[in-house]
């Protein structure tokens, strides 16, 4: 099975309506939350465009070149589900997701716009825009192995053994603040995967404001920190 499938289907399974990821962005004064049930929506919908408008399979690199994000959420687990090996900036890939302005050595490179709404950013293949289309539901042709590449050099099973050590650290189903970004590969790990496989939901704050934060930690009823 996927990353995917392995640290995050639990979870929807479990309580759908819980909240995955809440975003700040103190530079712009937003907030946005969505819950796991909306996240899987955006990850099967970036699941079936990688597979079905891009022919990634599994093995094949998706450079990830987005800031922490909740849209770099769906894009992350949808990338898993189709068995797509995620890298980082330098890394030659069949897709890379960029900010814009962003550029990117792929055979396809698109654009996110990062607008809290979820607006396109008019590019000419626009992340946002072009995953709207497909389905909310993703069935892979075939159980992705543990032996495919994830994240970086490690594979679906080390991925999935490091998440969860790191995971423990953070204790059961937690409520994380971390200001950390998602550099590829150790920032998603310690910064998203780990959340995930300890069963807890993610503050993250893109911009922080070092006054916001300590008001922030009790609005948001936080129990660990992280950055």
């Amino acid at each position: 099975m996927s990353v995917t499938e392995i640290l995050f289907t639990p979870l929807l399974k479990a309580d759908p309506g819980r909240p995955l990821i809440t975003h700040y962005d103190d530079a712009t004064g937003s907030r946005v939350e969505l819950s796991r049930a909306t996240i899987a929506n955006w990850a099967a919908k970036t699941a079936n465009w990688l597979r079905d408008e891009h022919d990634v399979e599994p093995g094949d690199s998706v450079a990830v070149l987005l800031p922490a994000h909740w849209q770099t959420v769906g894009l992350l687990l949808g990338a898993w589900w189709c068995g797509a090996r995620v890298v980082g900036a330098g890394e030659d890939a069949k897709v890379a997701v960029v900010p814009p302005g962003g550029t990117a050595d792929a055979d396809v490179v698109a654009v996110a716009s990062l607008h809290p709404m979820g607006l396109g950013a008019g590019a000419a293949v626009d992340y946002l825009d072009d995953v709207r289309v497909h389905g909310d539901d993703f069935t892979p042709w075939e159980p992705v192995p543990g032996s495919t590449p994830a994240l970086g050099e490690s594979t679906v099973d080390e991925v999935v053994a490091q998440a969860r050590e790191r995971g423990a650290e953070l204790g059961s189903e937690p409520r994380v603040l971390s200001t950390l970004e998602w550099n590829v590969p150790s920032g998603v790990l310690e910064g998203f995967l780990a959340v995930l496989a300890a069963g807890g939901s993610l503050v993250q704050v893109s911009n922080p404001d070092a006054g916001l934060l300590a008001a922030r930690r009790e609005s948001e009823k936080i129990t660990q920190l992280l950055g």
